[in-house]
């Protein structure tokens, strides 16, 4: 896959993060995949406008209920950040 060198300015306390995260598979390749990552969530957002625009917008019980499935997402991912450890037959 071709690549083309950039110039980004990055906030000095992210960007020391970000390197203590990319580690091995170094830093181009993590703001690579951030950047896929957010071009995805962007698609995402523009088909649930479509879809809300054909169905419907989304009820507050829906809404919330997605939040609260977030808010369980994300504290288990927390969980398994700090612990480092799966347990046995979990989804990842």
């Amino acid at each position: 896959m071709a690549t083309k060198k950039v110039t980004v300015t990055i906030p000095e306390d992210l960007l020391d993060e970000i390197r203590a995260d990319a580690a091995e598979r170094g830093l181009s390749a993590y703001v690579a995949e951030a950047l896929r990552f957010k071009r995805d969530r962007d698609r995402l957002r523009e088909l649930v406008d479509w879809l809300q625009e054909e169905h419907g917008s989304v009820t507050e019980d829906e809404h919330a209920a997605a939040l609260d499935e977030l808010d369980g997402l994300d504290a288990e991912h927390e969980r398994r950040r700090t612990t480092g450890k799966h347990d046995a037959g979990e989804a990842a």
